[in-house]
């Protein structure tokens, strides 16, 4: 049983209770295949709209954390974070990746140079998995996104690569056949 305490901590930054115990193995390294992703935005409200009617993800909560709080964890330098968290609906059941779009009432910091994906050094783009292209390219182009190079590009029997950008400027890669 965990205790009510950590229960209570881990609710408050938003993860599972369960989310740090291995579950089904003694030696796993990793209690989930899943990972949650934590993404600073320049304006929460436009990425929170382009990663639901663009992307295709669900809000699923939303949580404030305390200046004292993130100060204490390392993460800020006396900043409260305000967190909006979305998943990818897959139609299974069990954990999902989460997406965090986390905004300050301060504005973030430098912007990277994203011009190229080598452009710095550091995580450069998120690569997810479509069922299907032709209605992800459909919601790109009624959103006006920029596709990026000549996408969406055959990787593979009826496999298809497309690239383009968010509104703060990072690289996402679809992947997916083209129904």
């Amino acid at each position: 049983m965990i205790p009510l305490r950590r229960t209570l901590l881990l609710s408050f930054l938003g993860l599972s209770p369960l989310c740090c115990f291995a579950q089904d193995d003694p030696k796993a390294l990793f209690s989930h295949s899943v990972a949650d992703i934590g993404i600073v935005v320049s304006d929460v409200e436009k990425s929170a709209r382009f990663y639901t009617e663009v992307i295709g993800m669900t809000e699923v909560n939303g949580f404030d954390v305390p200046a004292e709080k993130a100060t204490s964890f390392g993460l800020t330098n006396n900043q409260p974070a305000s967190i909006r968290v979305f998943v990818m609906e897959t139609g299974k059941q069990g954990p999902k990746t989460k997406f965090k779009l986390m905004s300050f009432p301060k504005a973030p910091g430098k912007k990277q140079d994203q011009s190229f994906i080598h452009s710095t050094v550091g995580y450069s783009y998120l690569t997810l998995m479509v069922t299907d292209m032709k209605a992800s390219m459909e919601r790109l182009k009624k959103a006006k996104v920029k596709l990026l190079g000549k996408t969406p590009a055959s990787i593979g029997p009826n496999n298809y690569l497309t690239v383009f950008q968010d509104p703060d400027g990072n690289y996402i890669e679809l992947i997916g056949p083209m129904e």
